[in-house]
C-alpha cells in the first residue's frame, strides 16, 4: 500500500471503475463522438451535425438530497437517470437537442461496483435522451464524505438552430398549455419530503401506506425523473411548440413564468389532470397548504408546453403516436394589472 492509499484514496479502484463502465458508456455513442473513454477531455465533432447556424445550449444540475434516499435503500442504479433528466429537460426547454453529457461523482470511498451502478443509470438516461456520455470524473475524498456517501452532478451540452431556439418572446396570449405527466416527485422538494417522513413522523422506507395502494414509500419517492426529449423534440423541430417549461423546484408557480414574457399570465386549471397519490399523501401527512405544494412540487406535471391553438391537435397527435399522455391544463392571456404571472384555479 502506498502513501496515497494510506490517506484513503485507492487509484486502482478508479482504474477498475473505468473498466466496469466502458460497456455502459459505449452504449450511448452517437454521431459526432470523437475518441474513447479515458482521454483527458471528451470530444464531439459539430461538423457531423446538419445544423447551419448551431447554437450550443448547456445545462448543469445535481440530484440533491434524493441521493440520501438512494443511499439508505442501497439502490444506486436509477439515481443517474435523475441527474441526466434534470439537465436534458432544461436544454430541451430552450428547443435544443442534447448532444453529450459528463457526470461527476464525489465519494468518501470508491467502491467500483456501486459507482458502476450509478454510471449505469447515467448511461440509461443518456440513451433515453439521445445524448452521448463522453466523459466524467469520480473523486474519492475521504475527509469530505463518509465511506457510504456520494454526491452526483452532471452537465449536458445541446444544440439548436439559431432560428429555432425557444425564447420567452414566442408564447402569445391565447396559447394553450399542454401538460405532460411526471412520474412522481422527480428530483425536487426532498428536503421537505424527508422532514415530513423521517423527522416529523417515523415513516420507514419499506412502509406501505394504504394511501399509496400498498406501494412502499421508498419505491414511490425514488422513482426516477422522466426524460421528455424523445417525445417532445420532434414537435419542437416541426415548430408546433412555442414554449416549454420544465417543472422543477418551485413547481408550476415558479417555472411556468420562465417561458413567457412579463406581459402574459398563465391560467391553470388544477382539476385538469390527476394528481399522483404521493403528493396527496405528503400534503395530508405534513398538513401542507395547497399553495405550499404548488410552490415546492410538480404535483403531477413534469413539463408544460405552450402551443398555438392551431397546433394543439398536431401536438396531441404527435404525443399519442409515442404513447405520451397529455392534458390541456390551461391557457395564456394578457396579464391583468398587478396580476401574478400564474393563476391557479
Amino acid at each position: 500500500m502506498n502513501r496515497y492509499q494510506e490517506a484513503g484514496v485507492d487509484v486502482n479502484a478508479g482504474y477498475e471503475l473505468v473498466r466496469q463502465i466502458k460497456t455502459a458508456v459505449k452504449s450511448t455513442a452517437r454521431p459526432g463522438v470523437v475518441g474513447d473513454l479515458g482521454s483527458f477531455g471528451g470530444m464531439f465533432d459539430l461538423g457531423k451535425l446538419p445544423t447551419k447556424h448551431p447554437v450550443l445550449v448547456s445545462g448543469t444540475d445535481g440530484v440533491g438530497t434524493k441521493l440520501l434516499i438512494a443511499q439508505k435503500m442501497g439502490k444506486h442504479d436509477t439515481i443517474g437517470i435523475d441527474v441526466v433528466a434534470m439537465c436534458v429537460n432544461d436544454v430541451l426547454a430552450q428547443g435544443a437537442e442534447p448532444l453529450f453529457f459528463l457526470d461527476y461523482i464525489a465519494t468518501g470511498h470508491n467502491e467500483p461496483k456501486k459507482m458502476a451502478e450509478i454510471v449505469s443509470g447515467v448511461a440509461a438516461g443518456c440513451r433515453d435522451a439521445g445524448a452521448a456520455l463522453i466523459g466524467g470524473e469520480t473523486a474519492e475524498m475521504p475527509d469530505m464524505y463518509s465511506k457510504e456517501e456520494y454526491d452526483l452532478a452532471g452537465t449536458v451540452v445541446g444544440v439548436a438552430e439559431k432560428d429555432d431556439l425557444l425564447t420567452a418572446s414566442q408564447p402569445q396570449a391565447g396559447d394553450v398549455l399542454v401538460g405532460l405527466p411526471s412520474s412522481g416527485l422527480h428530483s425536487n422538494g426532498f428536503s421537505l419530503v424527508r422532514q415530513i417522513l423521517f423527522k416529523d413522523h417515523q415513516v420507514r422506507l419499506n412502509d406501505r401506506p394504504t394511501e399509496l395502494k400498498g406501494e412502499a414509500i421508498g419505491k414511490a419517492i425514488l422513482k426516477p425523473t422522466r426524460i421528455y426529449v424523445r417525445q417532445v423534440l420532434p414537435l419542437v423541430q416541426q415548430k408546433f411548440v412555442s414554449g416549454i417549461s420544465h417543472i422543477t423546484g418551485g413547481g408550476l408557480i415558479e417555472n411556468v413564468p420562465r417561458m413567457i414574457g412579463d406581459e402574459l399570465q398563465a391560467v391553470i386549471d388544477y382539476s385538469s389532470w390527476p394528481t399522483p397519490q404521493i403528493f396527496n399523501y405528503l400534503k395530508e401527512l405534513g398538513k401542507l397548504p395547497l399553495a405550499d405544494c404548488l410552490q415546492t412540487f410538480n404535483m403531477g406535471i413534469g413539463l408544460v408546453l405552450a402551443v398555438s391553438p392551431k397546433n394543439v391537435e398536431k401536438v396531441q397527435a404527435g404525443l399519442k403516436a409515442v404513447d405520451e399522455l397529455n392534458y390541456v391544463i390551461g391557457k395564456l392571456r394578457r396579464r391583468p394589472d398587478n396580476g401574478e404571472k400564474v393563476e391557479i384555479r
